[in-house]
């Protein structure tokens, strides 16, 4: 998985009755994109995400 900053984080439910998260990633840690990530949910709430296969990566559209 590879992510830049401004890119969104999807974390799709495993569970019934429990809603996917969305936030944008704010900072990343690993090597050339790789995990981890801050990420700055819809809530407002921050936290360093290590992403599992429920997660996925949507690139954010950059303009030049």
């Amino acid at each position: 998985m590879h992510a830049a900053v401004g890119d969104q984080l999807h974390i799709h439910s495993r569970s019934v009755g429990m809603t996917d998260r969305t936030g944008e990633i704010t900072e990343v840690h690993g090597a050339n994109g790789e995990p981890p990530y801050l990420v700055r949910f819809e809530d407002g709430h921050e936290g360093l995400v290590y992403p599992g296969p429920d997660s996925i990566v949507e690139h954010s559209k950059k303009t030049s």
